[in-house]
């Protein structure tokens, strides 16, 4: 019984590494999948480990994005008259502690990543609840889907002509960050996904593909983070030897698959709009709306 629990977890982390940062809604694809592979578990234990599975996904962002988010260094002898490359830009004009540097660039992204946190933090604290009581359902999710891909669709039409405003992570101001906090706020809405509903935020007031996506993962990270602890906080830290376990096991394959597939968007989009996504999350949303229809019919 626990071998199949097992596999089951790992279907579950592969979906999660995989929907997690195509915006195509991790949150709806997993409550689509526990209605075909049911995790033989309690429902307050299953809702708190779909959320703190996301710390795999997470983990891999920061490992990925190492050199670009951590702000500190040791600073040795010489360094000051050693030629300044590209690599070293991160390092113009640092904060000095004795030894110690600290980056002005990523203090400035890390002070705006966590502007952009607040609406969703409020708002999600607020709301939390009353969500996950009336609209984790096949129906929200099933719209969700269908409006973003729309979006998705219609804002890279609009963009076609136009020449993105921000092309660099350093261009973003505070206002830009509160903004895509803004659109964060919208996957508390089961079935938008979180990085879809800041990307289509970032595409909308000028930022280039790579941006957006960038500053989206950068944005999950305190977001995530935070609500892993909420869910764990609420559910209690009582687990039996094989939750405990399952919940390692799926952080572990959705931080190895996250790593795959962030390679794989990051290079998608260097060539390639979004739009594919659009197209993808439509057809699903109709696919679960007439699975339900006739789910319905026949109960």
């Amino acid at each position: 019984m626990a071998f199949f629990e097992l596999i089951k977890v790992m279907i579950i982390g592969l979906v999660e590494g995989i929907t997690e940062w195509l915006p195509i809604s991790s949150t709806g694809h997993m409550l689509l999948l526990d209605q075909v592979l049911k995790l033989d578990s309690n429902p307050k234990f299953k809702e708190m480990f779909f959320v703190v599975i996301q710390l795999g996904a997470i983990i891999a962002v920061i490992y990925m994005y190492w050199d670009k988010l951590w702000p500190f260094r040791i600073v040795k002898p010489g360094d000051e008259k050693r030629k300044k490359t590209k690599k070293d830009a991160k390092w113009k004009n640092e904060y000095r502690f004795g030894s110690i540097g600290v980056s002005r660039p990523i203090i400035n992204l890390w002070s705006k990543v966590l502007v952009a946190t607040i609406p969703a933090a409020v708002i999600g604290l607020l709301l939390d609840d009353w969500m996950d009581k009336y609209a984790h359902t096949a129906g929200v999710i099933a719209v969700a889907l269908i409006v973003y891909g729309i979006l998705f669709i219609l804002i890279e039409d609009r963009n076609q002509k136009r020449k993105p405003r921000v092309t660099k992570l350093g261009q973003i101001t505070y206002k830009d960050a509160l903004m895509m906090g803004g659109f964060q706020t919208l996957a508390i809405v089961p079935g938008t996904s979180r990085s879809g509903s800041s990307i289509v935020g970032g595409l909308t007031i000028g930022f280039s593909r790579r941006v957006a996506a960038e500053f989206s993962f950068f944005m999950g990270i305190p977001i995530m983070f935070g609500w892993s602890v909420v869910k764990l906080i609420k559910f209690g830290f009582h687990y039996s030897v094989l939750e405990f376990f399952e919940i390692i096991f799926g952080m572990v394959v959705a931080f190895v698959v996250s790593v795959v597939v962030i390679k794989f968007l990051m290079g998608y989009i260097k060539k390639n709009n979004f739009k594919i996504f659009g197209y993808y999350r439509i057809a699903l949303g109709l696919i679960v709306i007439i699975i339900f229809a006739i789910k319905g019919l026949m109960s």
